[in-house]
């Protein structure tokens, strides 16, 4: 709403808000607004008079017709509107295995800690204290998190009129630092490969480290011809987006036979990847993968087609590599 005109307007017991605005050289529009309590009214009128007398009406037809029942209510506990937050809004913004990650932390932290409070009665003190709580317990990534989950659903409470204001806003916390992925060296990609030879861990690891798939990509990844494709995990608002990686003079060896991958649960690679590097992570996989397209020259905008990253809006927009420079690009992974 513009600064140089903000105004209440109360009539039988609902406070709309009135916008002004400029619908011509001489001329301006007052739109009136209320959306709450279950009520959805909007009435616009070039004369401020004319605009309340239209939203009264308006308000009064909705009450003889009984449309205010009809409209689904937002909840005001924090449990049901988390849950409906979870389902309006933010399904929609990040992809499925994110989803189910937030919501698990979600019923592990948030729901036994507010299940059934209001939501006006969560205060700025109860808050703190679960999240000094959980950095209490070494949880800093956890808490930091919550932190931001607590946060994104005070705030769409506010724009549902439920709060006036965010408790998070006083709230301290240490932003959590996220570890990048360390390079194997030559020697620890050679040690990971040899220790699992003749067992299918040996495909596996191979194809984390000469495709630069996050471990999650692993389940949707094909051989398609003279590349791998597979489902981008980072893309948002319910986009399926696929990249593509060629297979490459390191990857090739492996493939002998292959016509499509089997891979095993995520936790048992892992296992198996901390018994022969204890002091590394899976992860690891893709930032090696990372660094040897660096260091055998391959093309930046290629080497981020390969991993998956953003080339921004317009790059997005303008960019549509060709397979034959991909799998030229690819050809230089060799070492």
């Amino acid at each position: 709403m513009p600064k140089t005109f903000r105004k209440e307007f109360r009539t039988q017991g609902c406070t709309a808000r009135i916008r002004k605005r400029k619908s011509g050289k001489n001329t301006w529009n007052y739109e009136i607004r209320y959306r709450r309590n279950g009520y959805n009214v909007c009435v616009s009128a070039n004369e401020i008079q004319k605009a309340k007398d239209k939203f009264i009406a308006k308000l009064n037809e909705v009450e003889k017709a009984g449309k205010k029942s009809s409209v689904i209510t937002v909840p005001t506990t924090f449990h049901e509107f988390a849950t409906y937050f979870f389902e309006t809004y933010y399904k929609r913004k990040v992809v499925a295995s994110t989803y189910k990650i937030t919501l698990g932390r979600y019923n592990l932290h948030l729901k036994p800690e507010f299940e059934s409070r209001q939501l006006k009665s969560i205060t700025t003190f109860m808050c703190q204290n679960l999240i000094d709580r959980l950095n209490a317990e070494d949880k800093n990534k956890t808490a930091s998190e919550i932190f931001c989950l607590l946060n994104n659903i005070f705030k769409m409470a506010i724009r549902h009129g439920i709060v006036s204001s965010n408790p998070m806003d006083l709230v301290f916390h240490q932003v959590y630092e996220r570890k990048h992925g360390a390079a194997l060296t030559k020697e620890q990609e050679k040690l990971l490969l040899s220790e699992t030879a003749g067992t299918p861990y040996q495909l596996m690891f191979a194809v984390g480290l000469y495709t630069g798939m996050r471990p999650n990509e692993y389940y949707s990844a094909k051989i398609d011809g003279d590349f791998i494709v597979a489902i981008n995990s980072k893309r948002k608002n319910g986009k399926v987006e696929y990249k593509k990686i060629p297979i490459t003079p390191m990857l090739k060896p492996y493939l002998n036979g292959v016509t499509e991958f089997h891979f095993y649960v995520q936790n048992r690679i892992r296992e198996k990847f901390h018994k022969i590097l204890p002091k590394n992570r899976l992860y690891d996989l893709r930032t090696t993968f990372y660094t040897r397209c660096q260091e055998c020259g391959v093309a930046d905008v290629a080497r981020n087609e390969f991993v998956g990253h953003s080339l921004g809006a317009l790059g997005n927009t303008y960019t549509d590599l060709s397979d034959e420079f991909l799998l030229k690009e690819g050809q230089k992974l060799k070492y």
